[in-house]
């Protein structure tokens, strides 16, 4: 099977298959940059997550320790909390960026797979940029959310399309923003509804993954009221806390879904994958090393 043309126009079926197709194509090298620029925020968020549970869980477990302690306990859970809650942020922006940057480096390439080098340039270049755009964002978001409900499910496919748009088109928040709006004009619909769909399938993957997890789980909170061990063992915390984690790779499959969707509007409203086609005819120029022909 030959590589998919990343910029071309899509129904919401070929949306779908592409995304699956792409992802196959290129699972190796997609898995092997997941873990080299998304590797630390994973073990970083992994290890304060255990952190949590062990700390929360002792609390239940012996309820008394605020007479001995005071709130210093709770205290340490907040502020290890908090800790979790950026770096599940920073490991977000950085699968985010890490597959958007693949993605523009594999379509600047002509379907060539970007080296690390490559990679790691773009990366350093749009991390930051990405980090601000996604936290204003959130908070716009979250103000829609609160809004009825109904404003911050408007945004949501509109907002997506922004951290595509810096990255692929090497933009400014504030133009991607605008860009964003215009693209989806009259588009909504459609982009929501690939959005959803991707969003039931990540449901049921990341749900798949969680039945070991509660089963852990379940298994834990038995022995505690059978043998009175403690609310949750390190071992077990670990161990659910890996399995959740690699619920994070399939977070690939909305940021792939997505950009093919801004490939889409891009395509169907200025045409610039054709564009790019006809800039390429007569650009071949003869290899000045070649030894001229002799008669």
């Amino acid at each position: 099977m030959s590589n998919i043309e990343l910029a071309k126009p899509r129904d919401f079926g070929e949306i779908i298959n592409d995304t699956f197709t792409f992802i196959r194509q290129n699972f190796k090298p997609l898995l092997k940059y997941f873990f080299i620029f998304c590797g630390f925020f994973i073990l970083a968020t992994a290890a304060i997550s255990v952190i949590v549970q062990v700390k929360a869980f002792s609390i239940v477990d012996n309820p008394n320790g605020f007479e001995e302690g005071g709130f210093s306990r709770l205290s340490s859970i907040i502020w290890s909390s908090l800790i979790l809650g950026l770096l599940m942020v920073l490991e977000y922006v950085a699968v985010n960026v890490t597959i958007l940057c693949f993605i523009t480096l594999y379509k600047q390439k002509q379907n060539t797979i970007p080296t690390v080098e490559e990679m790691w340039g773009y990366i350093k270049f749009y991390y930051l940029k990405i980090l601000g755009c996604s936290i204003v964002l959130y908070i716009l978001l979250g103000v829609g959310m609160m809004l009825c409900l109904v404003p911050g499910i408007y945004l949501a496919p509109i907002f997506a399309l922004i951290p595509p748009i810096m990255i692929m088109e090497n933009t400014s928040f504030g133009y991607a923003f605008n860009h964003s709006f215009r693209l989806i004009r009259d588009n909504w619909w459609a982009t929501f509804g690939v959005m959803i769909v991707v969003y039931i399938i990540l449901y049921v993957a990341n749900l798949l993954v969680s039945v070991p997890s509660t089963i852990f789980g379940a298994g834990n909170v038995f022995l505690h009221l059978t043998k009175h061990t403690a609310a949750v063992s390190l071992p077990i915390a670990i161990v659910t806390t890996l399995l959740q984690s690699v619920s994070y790779f399939f977070h690939i499959l909305m940021i792939v879904a997505v950009s093919l969707c801004y490939f889409n509007l891009t395509e169907t409203k200025e045409g610039t994958g054709l564009m790019e086609r006809m800039n390429q005819f007569g650009s071949n120029t003869p290899d000045p090393s070649a030894a001229p022909e002799e008669y």
